[in-house]
């Protein structure tokens, strides 16, 4: 009789440190949210105070809410306090509202790409140009801030859907949007929200993610338009815009 040797299998460890690995990975993010909302808890009052500064912007004049524009049409792969600093330089000489291409451009040499921004404040300017002077606030459909958002993007070059964000956050609609800048979009992978950092983000894409990130802002109870902030603060120390 010939007898035969069992086999023996031998427990697969490695479903098994996935599954413990993945509890950890889980644990580790359930903490890091738990900061974050200590850190929103000291930081909600100055947030909340910058985002009743931003409202008083559409009580101004149309050119102010004009440089706000203007600002986010330059913030694109540039430093935002460069972008401020230059746009401001700009309205207070007056050549934000007068000046050609080439006078623009001198005053974005801190900015990326000067040219085509210079352009691109250009092409907006005579966009909401009507009866000689400029008149943004006649684009803005307060009661349908999301189709407003949209026909930022079609009509005005050089803005797409952060920017748009960026721009009606800034004048005090931003109530339920989210500004997907490369700091936020980190920001949502360190907290779960997303795997990656998105390589292209299109229209139909940047709604998803949105809607992805407002789901999260329920669930941390900290509000959509004061996420970005909160996130910005933590990576520089400012709460700035």
């Amino acid at each position: 009789m010939i007898r035969t040797r069992k086999k023996t299998v031998k427990p697969d460890t490695r479903r098994r440190d996935k599954t413990h690995g993945d509890r950890r990975g889980a644990c580790q993010v359930r903490a890091m949210i738990r900061d974050l909302i200590s850190d929103y808890n000291k930081k909600k009052h100055r947030i909340k105070r910058r985002l009743k500064e931003f409202k008083t912007v559409w009580d101004q004049p149309d050119k102010r809410v004009f440089s706000e524009l203007c600002f986010c049409i330059c913030t694109p792969q540039s430093r935002a306090l460069y972008c401020d600093k230059a746009v401001s330089g700009l309205e207070r000489s007056g050549m934000l509202f007068k000046g050609g291409v080439r006078r623009i451009k001198a005053g974005l040499r801190a900015v990326r790409f000067p040219a085509n921004k210079a352009g691109y404040i250009v092409k907006a300017r005579k966009l909401f140009t009507a009866d000689g002077s400029i008149r943004v606030k006649d684009r803005i459909d307060a009661g349908n801030i999301a189709g407003t958002r949209q026909w930022l993007v079609q009509n005005v070059t050089g803005i797409g859907f952060k920017e748009a964000s960026h721009f009606l956050r800034n004048i005090g609609f931003g109530k339920d949007l989210a500004i997907l800048d490369v700091h936020v979009l980190r920001n949502m992978v360190k907290y779960g929200i997303i795997q990656e950092v998105p390589k292209n983000i299109s229209g139909s894409r940047y709604i998803l993610l949105e809607d992805k990130l407002r789901q999260f802002s329920g669930k941390a109870k900290i509000p959509m338009e004061e996420l970005d902030l909160l996130f910005w603060s933590a990576a520089t120390g400012e709460i700035f815009k």
